[in-house]
């Protein structure tokens, strides 16, 4: 009897170090700590939000789209509405059904109906979703770095609008019916348009080699991979937008099974599977860390590589190698600072000047070199799978840090902070900051 409770004993802590049961042994965060970064991601996000008619700044109109927005963060920062900041906090949770369905008709409204050319030469192509919408007059903005609509893009932005926020868009109407389980909304016209259509629109932009199934792009049509690097200049072959759009083939399979489109659904389950065969297979590094690209920047990508553990994407052996890779590299002192995380380990910097291969911001600033708190929650989940002490104390330096500089302090206080190096941090209260880490505790680590 003593044998048979130890064997049962044994794979219960078997099963809490893979990281598949809750329990104790699992929790990353003291209840404490989990209590202080949910209530701090309720506060941020109440601070993000832009009621209708409120103005925010000065320098931009009132919120006229009538309803109520969830900006990137709080203060004066970004006075407008990010499709993907917003997508990417939803399952937080607090934000209430009325407001989702108002940004996701909103982002809807606003899909590139027929293809255009700007004034700075880029193309938006049918069935393009905007980076971000400006409030007072509506307009949709493809393209980071502006808010002039008739000028936006050029080659410093990109030739095509980045591939992300098509997979989020998609990912808001799962969220959406998945918390309403309302399924009417999905045969809504939307400017002549139903939004099940809508979002298969969106799916097809991310462009792919003929015939594959990987986000790719080149110099000529270069679109930003991903909104968190959209200084970063990548080609090739693109790991984290092919992981959005395995997500978002899976979300999309799952609403046409709903509907009972059972062939569609097949068609989308076919490509997740596609893609996850792809994505090790061509993007490895061969130490376990998923590359950013195999064109320029094609360089070991710390968001990509923990974002492929949290999705599912690597198994067995590989999963393995991966998460010692990273326990290893937070150990060393190459992955991470005061819990936050660089897009780059700093021994994979391309050379002393810079980070990536080529990027408009200075090496150690902005998304070349600086600490982000956004994939903390990644990491550790990835690290939790092979150490879970480290994992736990990676969790603890994040909420210590964002503790000492909590914006509820007064304010001269700002965390959570878009980012940091030593000696400077960029764009307080930011939202993502707290939203994604407390995502992942919440989802995996919570004894909720």
């Amino acid at each position: 009897m003593l044998k048979i409770i130890s064997i049962i004993v044994f794979c219960l802590l078997l099963l809490n170090r893979v990281g598949g049961q809750k329990g104790v042994a699992e929790t990353l965060l003291s209840k404490d700590d989990f209590d202080f970064l949910e209530d701090l991601t309720k506060d941020v996000m109440d601070s993000s939000r832009v009621f209708p008619l409120q103005k925010i700044s000065p320098d931009f109109g009132s919120n006229n789209t009538g309803g109520t927005l969830i900006r990137p963060g709080g203060r004066a920062c970004y006075p407008a509405f990010w499709i993907r900041d917003y997508a990417m906090s939803l399952e937080s949770g607090f934000v209430t059904k009325e407001e989702q369905k108002h940004m996701l008709e909103l982002t809807a409204s606003t899909q590139c109906d027929q293809t255009w050319i700007t004034n700075s030469g880029s193309m938006v192509p049918t069935g393009a979703i905007a980076d971000h919408i400006r409030i007072d007059d509506i307009k949709p903005i493809f393209f980071p770095g502006t808010y002039d609509y008739s000028s936006q893009g050029g080659t410093k932005w990109g030739m095509m609008p980045p591939y992300c926020d098509q997979f989020f868009f998609i990912h808001l109407a799962w969220y959406y019916v998945k918390s309403t389980s309302s399924l009417e909304i999905l045969f809504d016209e939307i400017n002549g348009i139903r939004l099940i259509d809508r979002l298969e629109m969106a799916y097809k932009v991310p462009p792919t080699l003929q015939g594959g199934v990987l986000v790719y792009t080149t110099d000529s049509f270069r679109g930003i991979d991903f909104g968190f690097r959209d200084v970063i200049y990548l080609t090739g072959s693109l790991s984290l937008p092919s992981l959005l759009k395995y997500k978002a083939s899976r979300e999309l399979a799952e609403l046409f099974e709903l509907i009972k489109q059972n062939e569609r659904a097949d068609f989308y389950n076919d490509i997740a599977k596609q893609l996850k065969n792809e994505i090790p297979k061509v993007f490895s590094d061969g130490r376990g860390m998923i590359l950013a690209s195999t064109g320029k920047s094609n360089q070991a990508d710390v968001w990509s590589t923990s974002l492929a553990v949290y999705y599912g994407i690597l198994e067995g052996e590989n999963l393995r190698k991966t998460c010692l890779f990273l326990r290893d590299a937070y150990k060393n002192g190459t992955l991470s600072r005061r819990g936050s995380i660089r897009h780059v380990l700093t021994i994979d910097d391309f050379n002393e000047s810079t980070a990536w291969e080529k990027s408009l911001s200075k090496k150690n600033s902005y998304q070349n070199g600086a600490y982000w708190g956004t994939p903390t929650g990644w990491v550790c989940d990835a690290i939790a799978q092979v150490d879970i002490a480290s994992a736990k104390q990676l969790a603890k330096q994040y909420i210590d840090d964002i503790r000492a500089s909590d914006f509820r302090k007064g304010t001269e206080f700002g965390a959570p902070f878009e980012c940091y190096n030593e000696g400077s941090a960029q764009n307080a209260v930011y939202l993502t900051t707290v939203s994604c880490p407390y995502v992942v505790f919440k989802r995996k680590y919570s004894l909720r």
